[in-house]
């Protein structure tokens, strides 16, 4: 393991840059030196099951798989100077610790907790306690589809909601992180 990056283990899956922790909060792009300004870091969290995408119900979901989704998002965020990075996994446990290592290093974290959404307080918690914007995102809009997904545990604790847009939400989740993180904005502020 290199000496920034995030540990290893194996129910993850970490795809990370060359990652530096710190109280910036900030990481550099794999391809920068060590005279070159840092980034701002911002974490992609995906719950269980995101790694079915492109073959679990593309109907619903879609054909593209969840890395290209994540490129997506990673094109989206360098326009804004900001590198993602981006943790899936299908165990609670795992996302709310990531959740608890992104404190202090990332700035912001935009998670699609999958069926997370409905029940996980322990990830409502984790993200209660992250001191950036959160935005949650789904590509499908759980209001329009069985009840039990109509309830969310993680709005309450997220700056902002964008669902319904498929493949595209990974870009706006991008896009509204740049927004909220630009100067004189309170991103905290209505959480």
């Amino acid at each position: 393991m290199a000496p920034h990056e995030p540990p290893a283990r194996p129910e993850l899956t970490v795809v990370a840059g060359s990652l530096e922790s710190g109280p910036e909060r900030v990481g550099r792009r794999p391809d920068e030196g060590p005279e070159d300004l840092p980034v701002a870091v911002v974490l992609f969290l995906s719950g269980p099951n995101l790694s079915l995408l492109g073959q679990r119900q593309p109907e619903i979901y879609g054909r593209d798989t969840l890395a290209d989704h994540i490129a997506t998002a990673t094109a989206a965020a360098a326009e804004h100077g900001m590198a993602v990075e981006h943790v899936q996994s299908d165990y609670e446990g795992a996302l709310v610790e990531a959740v608890h290592e992104a404190r202090g290093r990332a700035v912001a974290i935009v998670v699609n907790p999958g069926a997370l959404t409905h029940y996980s307080w322990s990830l409502h918690d984790a993200l209660a306690a992250f001191d950036g914007p959160v935005v949650e995102l789904h590509l499908s809009q759980p209001r329009r589809r069985e009840a039990w997904r109509h309830q969310s545990v993680v709005t309450p604790v997220a700056t902002g909601v964008i669902a319904g847009f498929g493949g595209e939400g990974y870009r706006l989740a991008a896009e509204a992180v740049a927004a909220l993180l630009r100067p004189g904005r309170h991103a905290r502020s209505d959480r």
